[in-house]
């Protein structure tokens, strides 16, 4: 639920977007943006991108204050790798489905009951974890460079989590049929409909399909190319088609359009096609007005207990070191 603002609308400044580049500059603020924002908070950000992209800039940005717009895990992330800085979030509410749907409690006895049996296993955990989640893992990995993380581990059981969808795709492309998967899913892109896709692909047989490998096998199937959301991106705007269609969340379209603003951009439809439900509600709660509000209050604040925080830099440090 999205949270009250803190101030009445009438006490906002007329021009928000100029006022929020005055306070970046006052706080000697970093705003950060995932590409799922809003297209006014991505134009007015110091860096946008992708979960391993920002969390490469949040490592060694040089500042005072991140203020991090796009969910919760990603702030937790920020201030694992840049403990310095003040980590500052737009609403606290915005999270994520998939640490939302399980807790570190019970992927520890998920961890420990594997483990009985594999003793060399490796704990794979996906970015869009708690840190809490982190900490019990091995290594971190995102959606660009989860291949690549698994494969390096060919010779040991390797257990991933949390989005089976994900994980499926991993052990396909890393050839380790024998992946144990945590079963859980994206709230966003597991609503994408391969039917709705099929039919897409005949009304549109010159398009090309780009999606997310958080979406379900059905879909991935009927897909021409297959990566995170900067390999969208980069895909997109390299194509030759004219025609696009994406399976993930439209935040991706402004990037694309500023670079390519002439090729049709079409979204797989979701399930139910009377609401947007492909449409991330949890990135969708950030605002210009709540941005503007959180450079001015310096709150709300990402904090990550010492000892937590210390525990989930391995696993952090250790996917930075892998990633080409």
């Amino acid at each position: 639920m999205t949270a009250a603002l803190r101030t009445p609308v009438a006490d906002l400044p007329d021009d928000l977007e100029d006022a929020i580049r005055r306070l970046k500059r006052e706080r000697n603020a970093v705003l950060l943006a995932h590409y799922y924002q809003e297209d006014e908070i991505q134009d007015l950000a110091d860096h946008v991108g992708d979960s391993l992209a920002l969390a490469r800039i949040a490592e060694k940005v040089g500042c005072d204050v991140i203020a991090f717009c796009g969910v919760h895990f990603m702030a937790e992330t920020a201030k694992i790798l840049n403990p310095k800085a003040k980590v500052v979030v737009p609403d606290l509410a915005a999270g994520c489905s998939l640490p939302e749907r399980w807790r570190a409690d019970e992927f520890a006895a998920f961890i420990a009951r594997h483990r009985t049996q594999h003793p060399d296993l490796v704990v794979v955990s996906y970015v869009n974890t708690s840190a809490a989640v982190k900490a019990l893992s091995d290594v971190i990995c995102t959606s660009s460079n989860a291949v690549e993380i698994v494969a390096h581990f060919a010779d040991r059981p390797v257990l991933f989590a949390p989005d089976r969808y994900l994980g499926a795709w991993v052990a396909k492309e890393a050839k380790r049929p024998d992946l144990i998967i945590w079963p859980g899913t994206c709230v966003v892109h597991e609503q994408f409909n391969a039917k709705a896709l099929a039919q897409l692909r005949v009304r549109h047989p010159d398009a090309e399909v780009l999606s997310h490998p958080e979406c379900p096998a059905a879909v991935l199937e009927q897909s021409d190319f297959i990566g995170s959301t900067k390999k969208i991106i980069d895909r997109a705007i390299a194509s030759p088609a004219q025609t696009l269609i994406i399976g993930t969340e439209d935040g991706v379209f402004h990037q694309i359009h500023k670079t390519v603003p002439g090729k049709t951009l079409i979204q797989i439809p979701g399930m139910d096609e009377s609401c947007a439900c492909n449409r991330c509600p949890y990135m969708r709660l950030n605002t210009l007005e709540k941005l503007y509000l959180c450079l001015r209050d310096l709150a709300p604040e990402v904090t990550v207990p010492e000892d937590v925080r210390v525990r989930a830099l391995v696993p952090l440090a250790r996917m930075l070191e892998l990633s080409s």
